[in-house]
């Protein structure tokens, strides 16, 4: 007997509740399937960004925001701060190393930063074409940036003010493209990365820097700013003294960026759990029904199964034929809610900013996602336990009898 086919075709002799059982199905592993899938590539792009940051000082105010736009580029930070700061904090014996950023400038809505190249070593990026930058206005695209422009080496742009597209042009000081990063799988992928001389060149011209007198000229150098500064610590001690020296004897704030992440994630965590919820919702709804299904499947099918034992067939294949049922639906629903969930991934990178969509990754495959089919097995075969263990257990000599 071929129990798969004989399967298949009392599955099609209900259509309407087979259709409504892999509908049910496939919503639940769907809803599942996208919480796996996001809360994973969210989890691994934060740590991956984190790594090896100890903290971040920017000016005073959020610290979720300070490290979401200095470390994530997601946020717009909450002001600048004195680059003389910096270097006085550059003495302390705590640091080990600060790299700057200034932020300002987007180019199609990628963010312009200015930093060093200790940014690039830093993350392990490594240039695919050209080189880096050796002076001002010049230039080098993370790998997202340069598919999303199609910008190459040697080709210009000009920055837009402003973190997100819309604003003004810096039409008088264009920038060179030098370099193109090889993918990272890192924050570096989405920013456009030059000197910190470039952006004060590109704003010292737009307040005219060149009709300045040499007192004005003076005043400006010594009050230069950059938007914050990550910092690497030289001892695991800094981490209990340093942010809060910062924070009371300085102008400025630092924040750790894994004790802010975990607030955040703490707070996210509470979505997540109401959509996995509604998805294992569905699921034993959707099970109950299955079971209901193939309960009264074997009520009506009592003349049925005891023609096939009589014809040969063992309690062991009557058995196989309702669990086969049972998989037959929720295997292919399984897949099905899983390409279900990609296509919500790909629409949920689509709605994101240009800097924010590389944080979901539609086709990507997490460990996480081997529970969606290891749960259809476990829902096929719960679902069909009671009415196979009723089929194994009929007296086919009453049975044949009554008809």
């Amino acid at each position: 007997m071929n129990t798969l086919q004989l399967a298949w075709r009392y599955l099609r002799s209900r259509p309407l509740a087979t259709a409504l059982n892999a509908l049910m199905l496939t919503l639940g592993f769907a809803a599942m399937a996208f919480v796996f899938a996001a809360r994973d590539q969210i989890g691994h792009a934060f740590t991956r960004d984190l790594a090896g940051i100890d903290v971040v000082v920017g000016a005073k105010g959020s610290p979720l925001q300070l490290i979401m736009a200095g470390v994530f580029h997601l946020d717009v930070p909450p002001g600048n701060i004195l680059l003389s700061d910096v270097e006085t904090l550059r003495q302390h014996p705590q640091v080990r190393q600060i790299i700057p950023l200034s932020l300002g400038d987007n180019l199609a809505g990628y963010r312009i930063v200015g930093t060093t190249h200790d940014y690039v070593t830093h993350y392990g990026a490594s240039v695919a074409r050209g080189r880096l930058w050796d002076q001002p206005l010049e230039a080098v695209l993370g790998a997202q940036v340069a598919h999303a422009t199609r910008l190459d080496v040697g080709d210009s742009f000009v920055g837009i003010h402003g973190l997100g597209a819309g604003g003004h042009a810096h039409d008088d000081t264009p920038y060179v493209v030098t370099g193109i990063l090889a993918p990272c799988g890192c924050v570096l992928d989405r920013l456009v990365l030059t000197s910190t001389e470039s952006v004060w060149k590109v704003h010292d011209d737009l307040h005219g820097y060149e009709d300045m007198t040499e007192a004005e000229r003076a005043d400006l150098q010594a009050e230069r700013e950059i938007t914050m500064a990550l910092i690497r610590y030289s001892t695991p001690l800094a981490a209990v003294t340093f942010p809060r020296f910062v924070n009371t004897s300085t102008p400025m704030q630092a924040a750790a960026p894994a004790q802010e992440i975990t607030r955040l994630l703490t707070l996210l965590s509470a979505g997540t759990q109401v959509l996995q919820g509604f998805g294992i919702t569905l699921l034993l709804v959707a099970g109950l029904s299955v079971f209901v299904a193939l309960w009264s499947a074997v009520q009506e099918r009592q003349a049925d199964l005891a023609m096939l034992r009589m014809l040969g067939a063992s309690p062991h294949q009557t058995v196989r034929l309702l669990v086969s049922e049972a998989l037959i639906l929720a295997l292919p629903s399984a897949f099905a809610g899983t390409v279900m969930a990609q296509g919500l991934l790909m629409a949920m990178q689509r709605w994101l900013p240009p800097g924010a969509g590389s944080l979901v990754q539609a086709w990507h495959w997490t460990p996480t996602l081997t529970w969606i089919p290891v749960t259809a097995l476990a829902v096929a075969v719960l679902a069909s336990a009671l009415p196979a263990w009723r089929a194994w257990r009929l007296d086919v000599l009453t049975l044949l009898n009554r008809s």
